[in-house]
C-alpha cells in the first residue's frame, strides 16, 4: 500500500544490497532519507572499491611491463605469420629467434644505453662517441655461422651475452665469451 516512489526506493535498495554483497538484514534503514543516504554511501563505497582494484591491477601489470611488451609484440608477429601463411619451419625459426633475442622481455635498449655512461679505458672521447654511434645490435642463433676463416671481414663483433666458437681450418675449436670480440678488416 506504499506509494510508487517508496516501493521503487526499497526495491532499488534491495537490488543494490544484493549486487554489492552488503547485508542489511539486522538493521535496514527505516525512513526514506536513511534509505537514500545508505544507497548513496553504497555507491560511493563501490566506486572507491572499484578504483582501488583498478589501481592495484595497474600497479601489478606495471611491475613486469617488459614481459607484457614482449607478449604484445610476439602476438603481432604470430598474427603476421598467420596472415601471410608462413610455413611451419619458418614460423619455428622466427619463434626461436624471438625467444633467443628477447628472452621473454623487451627493453628500450637505445634509450637505456643512451642514458648509461659507457667507458672505454684510456680512449679519446671523440673516438668513443663515434664508435658507439656506429654499433648495431645483432642476434645469432645457436649453430649460425657468423664468419668463415679466410674471408675478408667487413664487421667487428663484440659478444655481449653468449658464447661463440671459432673453428680453424685444422678443426681446432676456441670459445669466445661475454666481452670478447672478433672480426674486423
Amino acid at each position: 500500500n506504499d506509494s510508487w516512489g517508496k516501493q521503487y526506493s526499497y526495491a532499488l535498495f534491495k537490488a543494490m544490497s544484493h549486487m554489492l554483497c552488503i547485508g542489511y538484514g539486522a538493521r535496514a534503514p527505516v525512513s526514506m532519507s536513511d534509505l537514500w543516504i545508505t544507497m548513496l554511501s553504497m555507491i560511493v563505497g563501490a566506486t572507491c572499491y572499484a578504483m582501488f582494484v583498478g589501481h592495484a591491477t595497474a600497479l601489478i601489470q606495471s611491475l613486469d611491463s617488459s614481459r607484457r611488451q614482449y607478449q604484445e609484440k610476439y602476438k603481432q608477429v604470430e598474427q603476421y605469420m598467420s596472415f601471410h601463411k608462413l610455413p611451419a619451419d619458418m614460423r619455428q625459426k622466427i619463434h626461436d629467434y624471438y625467444e633467443h633475442r628477447y628472452q621473454g622481455k623487451i627493453f628500450d635498449e637505445d634509450n637505456i644505453l643512451r642514458n648509461c655512461e659507457l667507458q672505454l679505458s684510456e680512449a679519446d672521447p671523440n673516438f668513443v662517441t663515434g664508435m658507439l654511434s656506429k654499433l648495431k645490435f645483432e642476434v645469432f642463433q645457436p649453430n649460425d655461422y657468423i664468419i668463415r676463416e679466410g674471408t675478408v671481414g667487413k664487421k667487428m663483433y663484440f659478444i655481449q651475452h653468449g658464447v661463440a666458437s671459432v673453428i680453424t681450418k685444422l678443426n681446432k675449436e676456441m670459445k669466445l665469451t661475454d666481452g670478447s670480440y672478433f672480426g674486423g678488416t
